[in-house]
């Protein structure tokens, strides 16, 4: 999943943004209305995390531009204030999907964050089979032949790329780009690095096989 995290506030930005990418998502942030609308037009976000207090631009009116985009990401809106009234004009008139007042429980942050997803229209069965592997989408649980999988929140997120792929190759830079943030220097080794870990766990170092110049891929 990928998240960004439109807020001004520079030390919440970064903790929230920490805490997420700990739960496996790929996270950018955002520190001016005008810069989160931008990078909204550049990146396909699945969720964005909005205040609505920004300067530049308002949160409110970047809520209001993106919806006017064929495919925006869903959006939660975050603000200090937090009477009903807000949330309903948020919700109502803005047109955001979720509304989440501050101060806010990070665990409830990331079960909106979760819940939202889900909402996302696109093809995703609750598990995912490829050969001997299973894959949780729902709880991130991995096993082989039935047998649970030890994997770290990136680890399985590559396995579920992969898998999502369906034995289709899948290039470094598409790796980088979807599991971990745009701050990530593409010529990193820390994808050959998790490859390798995960080929270990998996226990068939070729069930994931490097095709060169194309990328990895799952075989049977």
């Amino acid at each position: 999943m990928r998240v960004l995290v439109a807020e001004d506030h520079r030390v919440l930005a970064r903790t929230v943004a920490t805490g997420l990418r700990r739960q496996a998502m790929a996270v950018d942030i955002a520190a001016t209305g005008d810069e989160a609308e931008r990078m909204c037009l550049l990146t396909a976000y699945d969720v964005l995390i909005l205040d609505r207090d920004l300067p530049v631009m308002s949160g409110d009116e970047v809520c209001r531009r993106l919806r006017e985009l064929t495919d925006p990401p869903r959006i939660l809106m975050l603000t200090a204030a937090g009477e009903l009234t807000d949330r309903i004009y948020g919700l109502t008139e803005l047109g955001a999907d979720d509304y989440l007042p501050k101060p806010f429980d990070f665990t409830e942050l990331v079960a909106r964050i979760r819940a939202l997803s889900r909402r996302i229209p696109k093809p995703a069965p609750a598990l995912l089979h490829f050969g001997n592997l299973t894959l949780d989408e729902t709880r991130r649980e991995a096993s082989v032949d039935g047998h649970p999988l030890e994997l770290s929140p990136k680890e399985t997120a590559v396995l579920h790329l992969l898998m999502r792929a369906g034995g289709a190759p899948v290039t470094h830079d598409d790796i980088v780009r979807t599991v971990w943030d745009e701050h990530l220097d593409t010529r990193t080794s820390v994808v050959r690095t998790t490859i390798s870990r995960l080929r270990g766990k998996l226990g068939d170092p070729g069930l994931i096989r490097t095709d060169k110049g194309e990328g990895y891929r799952l075989c049977d």
